[in-house]
């Protein structure tokens, strides 16, 4: 699956375009951007993945190819990155979208990996079957967890970028929805 994001990011950022990994972790996208000759800027806000990150992406952060910034809004790119479930971390994505619309140079784009609220994987676990209903009506439903982890149908994500971003691709679709744990949702900004 990181392979599949990682491929699809880099086809769409133009050559020597900037790119900020938003969520980066422990930085294992953003070094890929980075050796493809992508300046990258790296927003993560947990101070333990923060440790790794550096670690990990220590000579390209010495190289200035990957830059930590402090707050997403302290970059001008052509694409946000947003790899295993960053954004499944907010209940409401508006605000959100709205930032990264200051970001994102028009025709630019956000692409998200987001935990697919449809995988039948889950249905074995009762928090899936009692959240069904609230996803058939809502299209969102938050498991009640440490990690307050929220689903989404593509459609409310979509909504929430509006006006800034419009929804451009989703993978997978049809039948597939039903068995992949993620979905890619690219939006372009508009």
């Amino acid at each position: 699956m990181r392979n599949r994001f990682q491929r699809l990011a880099l086809k769409l950022l133009p050559e020597g375009a900037d790119v900020l990994d938003f969520g980066a972790g422990t930085g294992i996208d953003a070094k890929a951007f980075a050796a493809k000759g992508h300046r990258t800027f790296v927003y993560e806000p947990s101070a333990a993945m923060r440790e790794y990150l550096v670690q990990h992406c220590s000579d390209e952060i010495a190289l200035e190819k990957i830059i930590q910034i402090p707050s997403p809004l302290a970059c001008k790119v052509q694409g946000v990155t947003a790899n295993f479930a960053v954004l499944n971390h907010f209940e409401d994505h508006t605000l959100l979208f709205e930032e990264l619309s200051r970001v994102v140079h028009p025709g630019g784009f956000v692409l998200a990996s987001m935990l697919n609220p449809y995988y039948l994987g889950d249905a074995r676990y009762a928090w899936w079957r009692k959240n069904l209903v609230n996803l058939l009506r809502r299209g969102h439903y938050a498991i009640a967890s440490e990690s307050r982890i929220h689903r989404f149908a593509p459609r409310i994500v979509a909504r929430a970028a509006t006006p800034h971003f419009r929804l451009e691709r989703l993978a997978p679709r049809g039948l597939r929805l039903a068995t992949d744990l993620y979905m890619f949702l690219l939006l372009r900004r508009l």
